[in-house]
This record gives structure tokens, sequence and C-alpha cells, in this order.
């Protein structure tokens, strides 16, 4: 295989930076561009709704690397440019500003776009969480309201929830699930962060989908429920998921379902690659396609496709991890918590709220969960064994 002359990754996220990052640490001497839709230097995503909603952090502080340190790369950084198609062919990425970015090897790094709900655009009040920018404008609303909606009761939600908790606002957290979750976790541990928020001053309204918002004035007052509830607010934080950024890949001829399809090498076409929340690879231990939202693996991945574009013909096969903080509760996962898993406490108690439960399913263990435990629960990460995330059914 012939390493490429140049390299464009397109997406400036912690999965972008890291491919950058990676080439050059495994000596990549070509020329590489990072193009990126924000004005922003790379940043990291997770503390947005922590340490940076709660104030803990400045927003600069959530930059990944500091300018001297992005210097050493000897990148060329175009920000604030979003990609708007791919010619696969000529692998030219073509911009919003009207650049035609070219390169031998293209790395597609863009992410996810946060759901919506239907009229929630341009209502003050609404807010998504998915950008340092909306970070930034959600706290100024929590800081001047006295009522909040959070619509969306999966780790994003519940971590909105329990920041602005934390600031002093009155919190309703609504969602499907019978407890925040729920589909994550199983009842073990849903319900026991749903204790863990009611304690802390926020009201759970679950098991009932959004139905839409009411407003006056351009401005939102409240969030309606399938059970004919209205839920006062201020201000209304929708965090019920998100998608992959691809639409501006349509019209390519690239294979878009659920992500960026891609091989078991991370590559969707020859020269074209992608990693992090957008790809969709081939899993070749479990024969499945699998498409994973977090932190971790967005490095994971970005180091891996570096290492596919410099000749290394291997097959990605991680055992996903994630993590959530919630109030005191710090709560880390190794491996696929699958929702008919048998659940059992291996160490630990939950009524010290510090414990470690194993999920097998047919047997296997596919996952380990630890609660206010981290070491202990990586410790029993080599248990997963050959199951990796979860084996075949």
């Amino acid at each position: 295989m012939t390493v490429p002359d140049e390299v464009l990754v397109v997406g400036a996220s912690a999965a972008g930076l890291a491919t950058v990052e990676a080439l050059r640490r495994k000596g990549y001497p070509g020329r590489v561009t990072l193009l990126g839709a924000e004005p922003h230097l790379p940043y990291d995503r997770p503390p947005l709704s922590k340490q940076v909603l709660c104030g803990l952090w400045e927003p600069a502080r959530a930059q990944l690397r500091p300018a001297d340190k992005l210097s050493t790369l000897d990148a060329e950084f175009v920000l604030g440019d979003a990609a708007t198609s791919l010619n696969v062919r000529e692998r030219t990425v073509h911009t919003s500003a009207g650049r035609a970015l070219s390169a031998d090897a293209i790395v597609v790094a863009t992410g996810l776009r946060p759901r919506t709900l239907p009229g929630q655009n341009g209502l003050a009040g609404v807010h998504v969480l998915r950008t340092l920018d909306e970070a930034s404008a959600l706290r100024a609303d929590l800081l001047t309201c006295s009522r909040a909606v959070v619509v969306g009761d999966g780790v994003l939600g519940t971590e909105i929830a329990a920041s602005a908790a934390g600031m002093g606002v009155a919190v309703t957290l609504t969602g499907p699930q019978k407890a925040p979750l729920a589909y994550q976790f199983g009842p073990l541990v849903s319900d026991l962060i749903a204790g863990l928020h009611t304690e802390r001053g926020v009201t759970l309204r679950l098991g009932s989908g959004v139905t839409g918002l009411d407003s006056r004035d351009g401005r939102v007052t409240g969030v309606r429920l399938e059970s004919g509830e209205v839920l006062p607010a201020d201000v209304v934080v929708v965090a019920f998921g998100a998608t992959p950024a691809t639409e501006w890949l349509e019209g390519s001829g690239l294979a878009l379902a659920n992500g960026l399809v891609c091989d078991s090498r991370c590559r969707a076409a020859e020269g074209i690659y992608a990693a992090g929340d957008v790809a969709r690879w081939h899993h070749e231990t479990l024969d499945v396609a699998l498409r994973l939202e977090n932190r971790t693996n967005a490095t994971e991945q970005a180091s891996h496709v570096a290492e596919v574009i410099l000749g290394d013909d291997r097959p990605y096969t991680p055992v996903p991890y994630f993590w959530t903080d919630q109030f005191d509760a710090k709560i880390q996962v190794h491996g696929t918590l699958f929702a008919d898993a048998e659940v059992s406490l291996v160490e630990g108690d939950p009524a010290g709220r510090r414990f470690v439960a194993e999920y097998r399913r047919h047997g296997v263990v596919t996952g380990v969960l630890g609660w206010n435990m981290p070491k202990q629960a990586r410790l029993r990460r080599p248990a997963l064994g050959g199951a990796l995330v979860g084996g075949k059914p």
C-alpha cells in the first residue's frame, strides 16, 4: 500500500484531532489539513454537560490542546467552514465558504447532530447541547430561570438535569422510559439513578412521550406530554438523542445507513475513512455492523484509522467503554449492557452506592458496570474475554 502524500480530516472533533495526532506520532511526514465547521479549536464534549454547564470550568478549559501544542503538529487548521459535499472519485471536499480541498486520503469525523422537536427552532428558551456555544447559551439561560424541563432520559439528559439542579434550578426530567437510563442499564441501576435525582430535587415525569411545546410571544412556556400533562418551563433542553452528521455526504455515492458505512478497517471507499460517532463499521469478531457514540471510541478509532492509512491492515475490534458523572455518582461501563442481560452484583453494595455489577447474556459476561468503583470495574474488564461487545445470540 502506498502511503498518501496528503491527508484531509473533516471534523475538528476529538476523533478528528486524534487522527492528526496519531498520524504525526507514527511518523507521517505528509501534509495534513483539519477542516472544522465551528470557529473553535478542537475541544472536548463530555465536560459541556457537566463542568462547563455548571460553571466549574471556563469554556476555554474544554479545549483539547493549547494552541502552542497544536502548532507542533504541523497541520493546517481550516475552521468555521462546514463541509457541504464530497467528490469521492476526485477525493475533494467542498465547503460552505466555497473552498475545494483535495487529498489522497480523507477521514470523515463529523460526529452527530442533535434531534429536535417540531416547532423548537427559533423559539426562545429552547436549547440543545452539542457544541461549546450551545453550552454557554444554555448556562446563561439557566442562570436567569426558575423552572427547566429536560426532554430526554438518557445519558446526556440526566447529566444536564443533574448540572441544572446543582445550579439551583427547579428541574423536571421527562422521557418515555420507566426510569432514567432503564434501556441502557436495566432496572437495578436505573432505579438507583432515579432515586439519586429525586433526592437532589429533580422531579421525574417519566413513561410518557413529548407531543410538543407551548409558547407565548416567541418564548417557550411548557412541554406537552402524551398523557395530556403540561410541564411549565422557562427553559427547555431537548436531549433525546442525535443522528450521524452525514447529510453533506448525500449524493456522494457512499453508503449511508445510521452513519457512514465502512468495512472492518473503517474504510468507506478507496482513500475514504471514518472515525468517531459518525462511523458505522464492520466488527469482524462479531460479524455485525457497529456505531459507538462515546468519547473513548472516538480516540481509539481515530488512532486505528491513522494506522490503516499508514499501511497497517488490521480490523478494528474494540471493547467499548463509556462513563457518566451525575451528582456524586461516577459510573463506568466496559463492554455492552444488553437489555435482556442477567445482572449480578460482584462487589460492593448498592445501598452504599459503591458497587460493581456484571451483565451476562447466554452465560457470557458482556459488560461490567462500576458505581463509584472505577478501579474495581476496570480490573474485571478482562472477564469480557472474547465476548467483546456481547457475542452472538
